[in-house]
Parts: C-alpha cells; sequence; structure tokens
C-alpha cells in the first residue's frame, strides 16, 4: 500500500473512533429572519430591517409571523424620533401593519400600541384610537394596557380636542387602566386651556389620587389655571357656605379633601413655601391632614379580613375558627374602646434570637403597653394581642402571673385561640376600631394586598406604629402628622406637595393656594352658625 494510502486510512481510522461532534442545527428561514430582525431592532437600523422585510415579502420560501410583522412595527415607531427617519418610518409602518391585517394575522397588544404611536406622530389621534378600539373589540388574550392608549389621548390633548380626549378616557376606564401623572398633566392642561373649570378640578383630583406629589411641568400648569382669569370667575354657588356638609365630607373620605366642587370667591393667591415638621403649611398657616383610607375602602378592607378568618374552617374541616373570630368581633362591639392595638408577639419576641423564641415580657411588652397608656390623652390602655399558648406560658410563670391576669381581668389582653392566626384578630382590630396598629411586621403576606398595594400602603402610613429598643430603651415611631399628598380643605384651598430629588421634606416645596371664603369671613350665615 502506497505512503499516501497508508495515512488516509490511518486518518480516516482515527476520525472514525473520535466521538461526534455536535452537528449545527440548521435553522429555518424563518427563524434566520427574526433573528436578523430582531439585531436590526436592537442596533435601531431601520434600513436593514426594511430591505429584510422587501427581500422576504419577495420570497417564495418565507411566511412572515406575528413575530416578524410585531418587530418590524416597533422598529418603526422606534425611529419616528429621528427626524432624518420619520417619514420613512411612518409610511412603511402603517403599510407593513396593513399587510399583516390583511394576511389574517391579528396584532397583538404591542403591534396595536407600536401602530397607534405612529398614527400619533402623523397627528392622526382618530387612527390611533380607532386601532385600539378594534383591537378591544375583538378580545382575545392580549389585552390593551395604559401605553397602549397614551398615543391618541396625547395626540387629541394636543390638539385641543377635549371632547375626544375625555371619550378616550372613559374607554380606559371601562377597561380598568388607571391614569399616571403624564396623562392627567394631558387632560388638566386642555380642559385650561379650553375653559372647562369642572374637569380641571375632576383632574386635580385624579392627581390627588394617582399621583401624590407633582412634577415640576405639572406645577407650573397648575399655577398657570389658578392664576387665570378664568379661575377666578368661578364661583362656589354656595357650596362654601355650608360649611357643616363640607366637613362632614372630608371626614368621610378619610381627611385631605371633600370633592364637592370649588369653593371661595374671586382670584387666587398662589405661593410657594414650605411645611413645619408637624405639618403647618408655612405660606397661610393652615395645618395639613393625615389622610386616611375612606370609609368605603375600610369597611370594605374588614369585610375582607372577616371572610379570610371564616374560610379557614373550610380549610381545617372544623367550624371551632369561624365560632372563635365570630366571638372576637362580639367581643370587640363590647370591648372596642381603645386607641392602639399591640402585636403581642411581634413585641415579645423582638431581638429574641434563641431557639423557640425567648419572650421577653417585662423588657419590652410591657414597656410598650406603659407608653402608649402614657401617651393617650385620655388614659386609655390598649389592647394586646397574644396567642393562647404564649399566654397559658406567662400565666405559669409566677413573675409575670399577676400582671397578665390584671391585663386579662381589665381587657388589656384578649387570647387568640388555637389554629388561628393572630395576623387577622390584631388587623381587623385596628383597621375595624380605625386605630393605631403598633408592630414591625412589614405585612408582606398575601392577606395583607386583598385591597391592593396602594390602599394597604395609604392605611399603614396612617396606623402603623414602629418601634425600637436601643439599650433596653423604648422608642415608638408614630405615623406622620400629614401626609404628603395633594390636599383641599374645608375652606377651599388647596396646597400641592412638588416632587424634589431628595425627598426631604423639610426642603420641600409646596404650592399653597387660596382665596377668600366663608371662613375667613366674620359674618358667618344660619348654615356655619350652626355647623
Amino acid at each position: 500500500m502506497a505512503a499516501s494510502d497508508q495515512h488516509r486510512s490511518r486518518h480516516h481510522d482515527e476520525s472514525s473512533s473520535r466521538p461526534n461532534k455536535k452537528k449545527k442545527i440548521s435553522r429555518s428561514p424563518e427563524t434566520n429572519l427574526l433573528f436578523n430582525l430582531n439585531s436590526c431592532s436592537k442596533s435601531k437600523d431601520l434600513s436593514a430591517a426594511l430591505a429584510l422585510y422587501d427581500a422576504a415579502v419577495t420570497s417564495s420560501e418565507l411566511r412572515l409571523s406575528q413575530q416578524h410583522f410585531q418587530t418590524l412595527v416597533y422598529l418603526c415607531s422606534a425611529s419616528i424620533s429621528d427626524t432624518s427617519l420619520r417619514s420613512l418610518a411612518i409610511d412603511r409602518g402603517f403599510e407593513i401593519f396593513d399587510r399583516m391585517v390583511s394576511s389574517g394575522i391579528s396584532p397583538n397588544e404591542a403591534s396595536v400600541t407600536s401602530v397607534a404611536r405612529l398614527a400619533a406622530a402623523k397627528g392622526d389621534g382618530d387612527y390611533a384610537f380607532k386601532v385600539v378600539k378594534d383591537f378591544v373589540s375583538v378580545g382575545g388574550v392580549s389585552i390593551p394596557r395604559l401605553r397602549t392608549y397614551a398615543p391618541a389621548l396625547l395626540c387629541f390633548c394636543e390638539r385641543l380636542d377635549a371632547d375626544m380626549g375625555y371619550e378616550v378616557e372613559e374607554h380606559m376606564e371601562a377597561a380598568g387602566i388607571a391614569l399616571e401623572e403624564a396623562e392627567i398633566l394631558a387632560l388638566l392642561k386642555v380642559s385650561a386651556a379650553t375653559g372647562r373649570e369642572n374637569k380641571v378640578y375632576r383632574y386635580l383630583h385624579k392627581l390627588r389620587e394617582y399621583v401624590g406629589c407633582v412634577c415640576e411641568e405639572t406645577s407650573k400648569i397648575i399655577e398657570e389655571w389658578f392664576c387665570g382669569e378664568k379661575a377666578g370667575e368661578v364661583s362656589d354657588n354656595g357650596i362654601g357656605s355650608d360649611v357643616g356638609m363640607l366637613r362632614e365630607a372630608v371626614l368621610k373620605n378619610g381627611g385631605g379633601w371633600h370633592g364637592h366642587g370649588w369653593v371661595g370667591e374671586g382670584k387666587w393667591t398662589v405661593k410657594k413655601g414650605n411645611v413645619s415638621s408637624t405639618g403647618r403649611c408655612l405660606s397661610c398657616r393652615e395645618q395639613l391632614a393625615c389622610v386616611d383610607t375612606n370609609e368605603v375602602e375600610t369597611q370594605k378592607f374588614v369585610d375582607s379580613l372577616v371572610a379570610l378568618a371564616m374560610e379557614r374552617k373550610a380549610k381545617m374541616n372544623s367550624c371551632e375558627t369561624q365560632v372563635d373570630f365570630s366571638e372576637f368581633q362580639d367581643w370587640l362591639e363590647k370591648h372596642g374602646n381603645y386607641e392602639a392595638i399591640v402585636d403581642g408577639a411581634n413585641i415579645g419576641l423582638y431581638q429574641q434570637n434563641f431557639v423557640d423564641g425567648s419572650f421577653s415580657l417585662p423588657q419590652q411588652l410591657e414597656s410598650v403597653v406603659k407608653e402608649l397608656y402614657r401617651e393617650s390623652g385620655n388614659n386609655k390602655w390598649p389592647l394586646i394581642l397574644l396567642h393562647k399558648r404564649r399566654v397559658r406560658a406567662l400565666l405559669e410563670n409566677p413573675t409575670h402571673r399577676n400582671l397578665v391576669e390584671e391585663w386579662i381581668s381589665n381587657g388589656v389582653l384578649y387570647p387568640t385561640p388555637p389554629g388561628s392566626n393572630d395576623d387577622w384578630y390584631w388587623l381587623y382590630a385596628a383597621a375595624k376600631l380605625k386605630c393605631l396598629l403598633v408592630t414591625n411586621d412589614e405585612m408582606r403576606d398575601h392577606i395583607f394586598e386583598l385591597l391592593g398595594s396602594s390602599f394597604f400602603h395609604k392605611w399603614k402610613e396612617r396606623h402603623q406604629v414602629r418601634y425600637t429598643f436601643v439599650k433596653g430603651n423604648l422608642k415608638l415611631e408614630m405615623p406622620s402628622p400629614f401626609s404628603v399628598v395633594i390636599q383641599e380643605s374645608e375652606k377651599g384651598s388647596w396646597h400641592f406637595p412638588v416632587s424634589c430629588e431628595n425627598n426631604e421634606e423639610s426642603s420641600r416645596t409646596w404650592m399653597c393656594i387660596s382665596r377668600q371664603s366663608v371662613l375667613d369671613s366674620p359674618k358667618s350665615n344660619g348654615k356655619l352658625a350652626t355647623s
């Protein structure tokens, strides 16, 4: 055998003895196209993406899918900010979307959003709104979002078509989509520009409900409205004279607003200043409120907690839990004159890093109870909620027995039954009695999100008292005496907190806006006198 043949034979034998290398997976033309389109999207290369699309359309080997079209219309909508590409992006974007629809491919939310942005960039708010309404009417898994409606809404507002802007908002509300500051600002701006004072009032309250602190741009629009001639002409139509009704509305709403309309007469005065650490406006000397949840929200929360506790019965295959919680509800109705509820386990186990959790009654729980009694201006004891197992252990300890028995007999301590969750009891009591809750529990469990994070955050801000022990000394961190949110007083004045970089309350700017009201008058009519 020739040397060369021997070499080839040996090489073949060695190659066949090696493990086979993983074969390169061949991708379909559709997969390759999607990969290349995604690369163009990442590099924002619209021209290259359109060239790929044009080639694909003329190819008999390719079938364009929803993902291909979605990537293309997104890239077109993302290119409208480039003035050199704007016209091309709009024209080709509509062309691609039309082909998508004519091919029988249903657009998803992302595609509809992209096309709505293209239409808005063209100034065609009607088409931007139509494509969203068509998408909603078809239904399906994909649902519209705030970003889907925003192009049409902002387009109408920019061209001062207030009625169409309101129509888009109604459509959003029906779809359960909440506005954010940019969209509320656009509606507020168009309402002010077209002189619709009732709509301005509505959107100021939308800001209060959904935003809290306003940005600089929003504060300027608000200031322009109140300094304008139209705002000074708006009358309260006698609402301001019924101070009793306004005060009752503020109380029912949880404080900080009444919602009955403009109050006062004449021109408004706009000042910018700060608020003291106690919540006193340094511009008008008015005391800001610590805003609580309203009565409807609170009752819904209470009812949800009751339902949750009762639901436990089915899981335990026992009626004991239901009976126990019902007994607690009845007991609370008879003894519910408390200003504070205490999460006994949370305090007793604070910094007790031992196996089985050493419970510290004298050093911690008793300190909290005494401090709350001392700080109560009415000499009221708080209510401690503690599991029956821990109460039994304390009663068996001669050192603590007398104090615990005294607490039970005076209604200061309620033992929660076995098989129940302490959290239901102390949270229900605090919500039902609308009083303070002393606990460091972060309350991240799902049962605390029954009404959504926005509600629960507001509730905790108003009711939760945190605590620390430094070298055995107790420090209670009471809720802030005022809420950093937009506020409307019974006098008709407004206070707007403006966002700041460091969120340092002492340096935060507040807009204080007021005008003459009945409460400023030395004389009062019958309604004011009786209130």
